[in-house]
């Protein structure tokens, strides 16, 4: 209880600070709150619709007395707004058919309702509002993969030139994979290097890895713009040997980038590992008659498995989420799912579909470290 009492305060500041705004965010994503209160009676009547077609007299008369009274209760236009980012034109055939049953006197609902927008005699249109009956949908999650339900629920990919985010997401896996490939060919050999050197001289060494840590990716990613910009010292001394290449807003200039923000992350895990496995055992190979590289492929790199795992999991599931560096060092080909999420949230105000994106980027990653899990509790075990 005392050690409980201890940790109580952390633990009430991570749910309030932390954890509760995450998932009060992620929530946005699957929550569909906003056409229910707005079309009751209309969503009653599409219960039995099957999806074909329109559907009859009873529901155009319901969806007329839902538009009388979301309009005068003030909950039609935040249900126009989501039912719009279904089909583009559902705001104004709502605003349209709103206006043509204001006067309940005016005639059969569906002959107004027709007549004032021919979209209500798409069976999609129908199928719009039954998707959007709440109060939980996978509505948006299909959006951020780049599919989407028809009028009778069965879900259908988008056509091939309108698929984005399933692209964006295939670039930032990508793009991930290859900066980890590149941290860890580069920090192996750094970590290994750090881990037989004396420790006065690996603790020099290792200042000049952790001097990154020191300044802001901000600062890191402005630095390479002035570096590989056009009248940059890179473009400079290549410009001796002709036409100095784009360094600048392209693939190149991201992967670099977030190859050397990320390096330390590689090197830490390695060398952590790295100082716990004994020289004896290399030289007791060597003195056997094991060559260097026989010794290297035997002994230390089995050894070393664990640290190699653990430092490509960090590094790749922090690139998932990088979204300065290519948002300036990038070009419109460039961008990663974060930059994306960004975009929807303070250009789009669309905060469901950026919490869906979220949401699917979270599941990749969580799934990867689950996937990453039981070879890494089987090379420790191995090692130990």
């Amino acid at each position: 209880m005392r050690r409980a009492g201890l940790i109580a305060p952390l633990l009430v500041f991570l749910l309030l600070a932390f954890i509760g705004p995450v998932v009060a965010f992620l929530a946005r994503g699957v929550e569909d709150d906003a056409v229910a209160p707005a079309f009751p009676r209309t969503l009653a009547a599409l219960a039995d619709w099957n999806g074909q077609g329109v559907p009859g007299d009873p529901t155009f008369e319901a969806l007329a007395e839902d538009l009388r009274a979301a309009r005068a209760a003030g909950t039609l236009n935040p249900a126009a707004a989501r039912l719009n980012t279904d089909r583009s034109e559902m705001r104004g055939a709502i605003a349209a058919a709103a206006r043509a049953v204001a006067d309940p006197a005016g005639g059969p609902a569906r002959d107004a309702i027709l007549r004032a927008d021919p979209a209500w005699g798409e069976s999609e249109t129908w199928g719009a509002i039954r998707r959007a009956a709440g109060p939980w949908t996978t509505y948006h999650l299909l959006a951020a993969l780049d599919f989407k339900r028809d009028a009778a629920g069965a879900i259908h990919s988008d056509p091939p030139e309108q698929v984005v985010f399933r692209t964006v997401l295939a670039r930032t896996f990508a793009i991930s994979g290859l900066v980890t490939l590149l941290c860890l060919l580069l920090g192996y050999p750094v970590a290994a290097l750090l881990a037989l050197l004396p420790w006065r001289a690996a603790g020099l060494m290792a200042i000049c890895v952790l001097l990154p840590f020191w300044t802001g990716v901000i600062v890191r990613s402005a630095a390479w713009m002035a570096l590989l910009g056009h009248d940059g010292p890179v473009a400079g001394a290549l410009s001796l040997f002709g036409p100095p290449p784009a360094l600048l807003f392209n693939r190149f200039a991201v992967v670099l980038a977030m190859t050397h923000i990320q390096l330390p992350f590689m090197i830490l895990p390695l060398l952590a590992v790295m100082r716990r496995v004994p020289r004896l055992q290399w030289r007791a190979a060597s003195s056997l008659g094991a060559a260097p590289v026989a010794a290297f492929l035997r002994i230390w790199l089995p050894q070393t498995v664990p640290g190699v795992i653990a430092g490509a999991l960090l590094v790749f599931l922090q690139c998932l989420g990088f979204y300065v560096t290519p948002a300036l060092l990038g070009g419109g080909a460039d961008q990663m799912l974060a930059y994306f999420i960004g975009a929807e949230a303070t250009r789009s105000g669309n905060w469901a579909l950026a919490a869906a994106m979220s949401l699917v980027l979270l599941g990749a990653t969580a799934a990867l470290a689950l996937v990453a899990a039981r070879p890494m509790r089987a090379a420790m075990a191995r090692s130990a």
